[in-house]
């Protein structure tokens, strides 16, 4: 299969590994050859971590490498493409501009999914002339270690496209849900809601940041807290969803002045280095001597 990913920020570089690591032909494009070089630097970095560790062959690395081609010309990324992903910023306008873009160089077979973790896929497919081609692929950060992958089908979608999907998902060696286009699908909107509870404890002063975090990891098993996940997502992407969620279904997923404040600040999680967690080389060293609980 040829897969063009669209956009190679964190997650476009991660679907594209993964894509590449099973063999597919990957495209990927960015709108600036910076981003498209830094996009490709990161998934050799990736992959060249996973060789460190035992994970990935000296082989497979290369293989993998040379089955993506970078590029910032959207024709030339498209041609020929089986399944397009865009992976560009949580934002309907832009995700609709981007795929009407990509659909007039494609075929009429060529699957078009979007990588949104909230926006109405039925409102993306609206701007299509081939709406029934569209669905979402929701992947979850980092790609390359998450296994589950959310389909999201929207009003549009055919059988076709949905088949597409899941061969794709199973070719990748992950496991796809199937959910119908509803805000904040499954995932989303079930994980802002522990969230944005955990912050409100937080802001409420109920107890500190590692204490949250280690009762739902050794209470409930779960891999990491909720509030060290909120600064591996970014807590700035968290924001927009939770406003799209809570104009969609209410206040119960009204957002915490707490993370009002640290996004205005810049304090947007890992990626800043600082968020509810102050990072260094990729790891959560101390919660953010901010003021804490109760400010």
């Amino acid at each position: 299969m040829r897969v063009t990913v669209l956009g190679a920020g964190t997650m476009g570089r991660g679907i594209a590994q993964v894509a590449a690591a099973a063999s597919h032909d990957v495209a990927l494009r960015d709108i600036e050859q910076s981003y498209v070089d830094d996009g490709i630097a990161g998934i050799e970095a990736t992959l060249s971590e996973g060789v460190d560790r035992g994970k990935v062959t000296p082989e497979e690395r290369a293989a993998t490498l040379d089955r993506i081609t970078g590029t910032t010309s959207l024709a030339d990324a498209a041609a020929g493409a089986d399944l397009v992903v865009e992976a560009v910023p949580e934002d309907a306008d832009l995700k609709k501009q981007t795929l009407t873009e990509a659909e007039e160089y494609v075929d009429e077979t060529t699957v078009l999914a979007s990588n949104t973790s909230a926006l109405s896929v039925t409102d993306l497919a609206s701007a299509l002339d081939r709406p029934r081609r569209l669905l979402g692929l929701h992947f979850f950060n980092p790609v390359h270690l998450m296994g589950l992958v959310e389909v999201v089908v929207a009003e549009q979608t055919d059988d076709a496209t949905l088949e597409v999907a899941r061969e794709f998902v199973d070719s990748i060696g992950k496991t796809a849900v199937e959910v119908r286009d509803s805000p904040g699908f499954a995932s989303s909107r079930l994980g802002v809601a522990l969230g944005v509870e955990a912050i409100r404890m937080y802001e409420e002063g109920v107890a500190g940041v590692e204490d949250i975090d280690a009762a739902m990891e050794l209470g409930y098993n779960h891999p990491m807290g909720p509030l060290e996940l909120t600064d591996v997502v970014g807590l700035d992407v968290r924001l927009d969803i939770l406003e799209h969620l809570r104009e969609e279904l209410g206040e119960r997923f009204r957002p915490p002045q707490a993370l009002k404040r640290k996004v205005r600040a810049g304090k947007v999680g890992k990626k800043a280095g600082e968020g509810f967690y102050v990072w260094e080389d990729g790891e959560a060293v101390r919660p953010a001597d901010d003021g804490g609980a109760g400010t």
